[in-house]
């Protein structure tokens, strides 16, 4: 059972415009933090940190791929969390708008 101590924590981190921004784009597929940068427009150290605190948050999960690391949403485990998931505006355009990165 999920306390009301862990929501509120998971809640606080929805509360940041990049950070709902970045689950919104995850919910439409794993991505590289150059590929978060592009559409977002903002510095990749910003988008790290957000993405640091998405981890820690356990919202998030990393993948390495060769030299990159990819990002998912990783919320299973907070079915609180679906309805808002849900929710989340459509990114696809903005996905589909970016060009595909090679991560340097």
């Amino acid at each position: 059972m999920t306390s009301i101590q862990e929501m509120s924590d998971v809640f606080k981190l929805l509360s940041d415009k990049t950070r709902l921004t970045i689950l919104a784009l995850l919910k439409h597929k794993e991505m590289c933090v150059c590929d978060i940068v592009e559409i977002l427009a903002t510095t990749q150290p910003n988008v790290s940190q957000h993405l640091r605190k998405l981890k820690s948050g356990g919202l998030v999960r990393e993948t390495r791929k060769s030299q990159w690391i990819y990002y998912a949403l990783d919320v299973q485990d907070k079915p609180y969390l679906k309805p808002v998931i849900e929710q989340l505006p459509s990114m696809q355009m903005q996905i589909d708008a970016a060009k595909p990165q090679a991560c340097t």
